[in-house]
């Protein structure tokens, strides 16, 4: 069972409030099951948006955890992300979006790694 998209964006903020960077939720999606997208703005006027990962980079033995990718290899412009994060809400209203600020980059998500050969 996967854990309320609700729950773990309440969590996510708090992580990241314990650990100095401060973070907001930007819209509210579906309390459920609504995808988390994660902006990280590097307060530099470039930002980095983290994505969930294709359902192929799941663990079947942790279903309740989060996988996220990032949507670029390198930051963006930040006007880039946010027309991106507008064809994401234009496809899928219920969508989550969370900004993170912090100019070191830090995000403190699990980001989804390729499969070891």
């Amino acid at each position: 069972m996967r854990l309320k998209s609700s729950i773990w964006v309440a969590a996510y903020l708090r992580r990241c409030q314990t650990e100095g960077v401060f973070g907001a939720v930007r819209r509210r999606g579906a309390e459920e099951a609504g995808a988390v997208f994660v902006k990280l703005a590097l307060l530099d006027g470039n930002a980095m948006l983290y994505a969930p990962a294709p359902q192929t980079a799941y663990d079947d033995s942790r279903p309740i955890e989060r996988v996220f990718a990032p949507a670029s290899p390198r930051p963006l412009p930040e006007p880039a992300v946010e027309e991106r994060l507008a064809r994401e809400i234009r496809f899928d209203p219920d969508v989550w979006i969370v900004e993170i600020e912090d100019k070191a980059g830090r995000h403190f998500l699990d980001l989804a790694r390729a499969p070891s050969d």
